[in-house]
C-alpha cells in the first residue's frame, strides 16, 4: 500500500528512484563482507573468467600476427616488459601484503581515522611516483628497448616497440590507484569487484583488438590510425576501466579520501617500512622475466612471442589456484597474527596450503600430458615451440602455485624481509641458468627450465623456514603422509591422461575450437575424476566435498 501511495503521489521520479535503489541494493550486496569459503569460489571463479578472456585476447593477437606480422607482435610484447615492471616493482601485489596487515591492525583496534588517512596517502604517494615513472618510460623508451627488452628485434619492430611502449607507459599511473582502491577492499572480506578488476582489464584490451586497430575516427577526424598500435590503446583503455570498477567496489564503505598525504600516520610509516623488501622482491622476480625477453629475443621472429605465451599459459592456473585461494586466506592469517592466535594461524595456514598442494597437483599433471590442446586454444592447430616451452614450465605451475600461500605465512607477520632474501637466491639461480642454457643453445625451452627450477627452490627454502620459525609445529607426520597420498594420485591421473591423450591426439586438422575443446575437457575431466577417486580410498579429507557433490548430481534421483 505504501509503494501505491509513492507512485501515485511521484508518478515521474519513482521509476527513477526504482532503478537507483535497485543498482544500490546489487552493490550492496557485492561489497558485503564473505566467508573464506565463497571468497575463493568467487576469485576462483574470477580467475576463470579472466583466464578464459585472456586466452581469447591471445588467440585474436596470434590469429592476426603471429605467423603474419611476427616482428609486430614481438614488438607488442616487448613494448609491454618495462610498464609491467615498473607497476609490478612500484604497487602490485607489494603493496596488499604490506598493506593489509597493517590497515587490518587499524581496524580491529577500531581506529579507522588513522586507516582511511594510510589509504589516501597511500593513493596519494603511488600516484605521484608512477606518474613520474610513466614521463621517464616515454622519453626514454628508445634505449630502453634498443639496449633492454629488445636488443634482438629488427629495425621496424624496434621502433614500432618504442612507440608501443609510450602509449602503454601511463599504465603503472592507472593501475596503481586501482590496487590501492582494490587493497582496501580486499582488506575488509570485498572481493566482488575486486575480483572483476582483472577480468574488466581483459575487455579493454579486446576493444583494442577488435575495434582500434582499425582506427578511431570521431566526427570524420581521424585521431588514430589504427594497426596493431590499437592494441596498445586497449591496453589503456583497459586500465581506465579497471579503475572505475575498482571505485564501485568502495561504495558504501565509507572510505574518507582526502588529497593529502599523512607523513607522520604510524600506519602509513609502517607500510614504508614493509614496502621496500617485497617491492624489490616483485622486482627480482621481474628482472628475471626482462632478461628472459632480453634472451628470446635474440632467438629468432617470433621466439620472445612464444616463450611469453608460454609463460602467460603457466601462470593462469597459478593466478586461479595459488593466488585466488591465498588472497581469500590471507585476511584471517593477518587477524589470527594480530589477535595472537598462533595455533589457529598454524592450522589456518596448513588447511590453505594442502588445499592448494590437493587442487595444483592434478592441474599440473593433465596440463603437461594435454599441453598441445592448451596451446591450440591460442593459435589455431597448436604451436609445437609454445607446447614444447609450456612443458618445462609444468613444476613452475606447481611451485608457484604454493608460493603464493607460502610467502603469505610471512607477510601475516609483516615479514617481507625474508622472502625477499629468498627471492634473491631463487632468481638469482633462474638467471644464471637461463643464460648458461641459452648459451648452450638449448632455446626458449632452456629460459623454461630455468624458471621451472628456481621455482621449486624457492619453495623448498621458503617452507623450511616457517617450519623452522613455527618450532616444528607447522608440518607433521599428517601433513607428510597426505602429501605422499596426494603424488601418488597424481601418477594415476597421469596415467589417466597419458592414455586419452593417446586415444585423442591432437591433430594437424583440429583447427577449430569447437574440435579441440570437447576433447580437452573429456580429457581432463576423466582424469580429474580418477585424481578424486583415488584420493577417495586414500582417505584423503580434501576429495570428500567434490565426492559428495558428484554424488548428489549423479544419483538425485535415485
Amino acid at each position: 500500500m505504501n509503494s501505491q501511495v509513492v507512485d501515485q503521489e511521484l508518478p515521474k521520479n519513482a521509476p527513477k528512484k526504482r532503478r537507483s535503489s535497485k543498482f544500490k541494493s546489487v552493490v550492496a550486496i557485492a561489497n558485503s563482507r564473505l566467508s573464506i569459503k565463497v571468497a575463493a569460489v568467487i576469485l576462483s571463479s574470477s580467475t576463470l573468467v579472466s583466464a578464459l578472456l585472456g586466452i581469447f585476447r591471445d588467440r585474436l593477437l596470434n590469429s592476426y600476427y603471429l605467423d603474419t606480422y611476427p616482428t609486430g607482435i614481438d614488438a607488442y610484447t616487448a613494448a609491454f616488459t618495462i610498464p609491467d615492471f615498473m607497476f609490478f616493482i612500484l604497487t602490485s601485489g607489494a603493496l596488499a601484503v604490506s598493506f593489509i596487515p597493517v590497515f587490518n591492525e587499524r581496524l580491529v583496534k577500531g581506529n579507522k581515522k588513522s586507516a582511511w588517512e594510510l589509504s589516501s596517502s597511500l593513493i596519494n604517494l603511488f600516484a605521484l611516483i608512477t606518474f613520474v615513472a610513466s614521463i621517464l618510460m616515454m622519453v626514454f623508451a628508445e634505449p630502453l628497448v634498443r639496449y633492454v627488452v629488445g636488443p634482438g628485434l629488427d629495425e621496424p619492430g624496434t621502433i614500432l616497440a618504442i612507440n608501443m611502449m609510450r602509449v602503454i607507459a601511463i599504465n603503472p599511473f592507472l593501475m596503481s590507484i586501482a590496487t590501492v582502491l582494490a587493497s582496501i577492499q580486499q582488506a575488509v572480506g570485498r572481493f566482488v569487484f575486486y575480483a572483476l578488476a582483472p577480468a574488466v582489464y581483459n575487455i579493454g584490451i579486446l576493444i583494442g583488438i577488435t575495434w582500434f586497430t582499425g582506427g578511431i575516427n570521431i566526427f570524420g577526424v581521424q585521431l588514430f590510425g589504427g594497426g596493431i598500435m590499437g592494441v596498445a590503446l586497449g591496453v589503456v583503455f583497459g586500465a581506465v576501466l579497471q579503475v572505475i570498477i575498482s571505485l564501485v567496489g568502495l561504495i558504501g564503505l565509507g572510505f574518507d579520501y582526502r588529497f593529502k598525504i599523512y607523513w607522520k600516520n604510524h600506519g602509513f610509516k609502517s607500510v614504508l617500512k614493509l614496502l621496500p623488501a617485497r617491492s624489490l622482491d616483485q622486482g627480482i622476480d621481474y628482472v628475471n622475466g626482462i632478461v628472459n625477453t632480453n634472451l628470446s629475443s635474440r632467438m629468432g621472429a617470433g621466439a620472445l612471442r612464444s616463450y611469453q605465451q608460454a609463460s602467460s599459459l603457466h601462470q593462469m592456473p597459478v593466478n586461479l589456484i595459488g593466488v585466488a585461494l591465498s588472497t581469500a586466506y590471507f585476511p584471517q592469517l593477518t587477524e589470527e597474527i594480530v589477535k595472537g592466535e598462533e595455533s589457529k594461524f598454524y592450522a589456518t595456514f596448513r588447511r590453505a596450503l594442502r588445499m592448494i598442494i590437493w587442487i595444483s597437483l592434478p592441474v599440473a599433471t593433465i596440463a603437461y600430458f594435454a599441453r598441445g590442446y592448451v596451446v591450440s586454444f591460442i593459435t589455431n592447430g597448436g604451436d609445437p615451440l609454445i607446447a614444447s616451452v609450456l612443458g618445462t614450465l609444468i613444476l613452475a605451475i606447481f611451485a608457484r602455485s604454493v608460493f603464493h600461500i607460502a610467502s603469505r605465512g610471512f607477510y601475516a607477520r609483516q615479514d617481507t624481509r625474508t622472502p625477499f632474501i629468498v627471492s634473491i637466491i631463487a632468481v638469482g639461480l633462474s638467471t644464471v641458468l637461463a643464460v648458461l642454457f641459452s648459451i648452450w643453445g638449448f632455446g626458449p625451452d632452456g629460459l623454461g627450465w630455468a624458471q621451472s627450477i628456481g621455482a621449486v627452490l624457492e619453495i623448498i627454502i621458503l617452507l623450511g623456514l616457517l617450519h623452522f620459525k613455527s618450532s616444528h609445529q607447522l608440518f607433521n607426520r599428517e601433513f607428510w603422509v597426505a602429501f605422499a597420498k596426494m603424488l601418488f594420485a597424481a601418477t594415476i591421473t597421469g596415467c589417466v591422461a597419458y592414455s586419452f591423450v593417446k586415444f585423442f591426439p591432437l591433430r594437424s586438422t583440429d583447427d577449430s575450437v569447437f574440435i579441440t575443446v570437447p576433447k580437452f575437457v573429456l580429457i581432463s575431466l576423466v582424469s580429474f575424476i580418477a585424481y578424486v577417486v583415488s584420493c577417495s580410498f586414500l582417505n584423503l579429507p580434501e576429495a570428500k566435498p567434490i565426492l559428495a557433490k558428484l554424488k548428489k548430481i549423479l544419483f538425485k534421483n535415485v
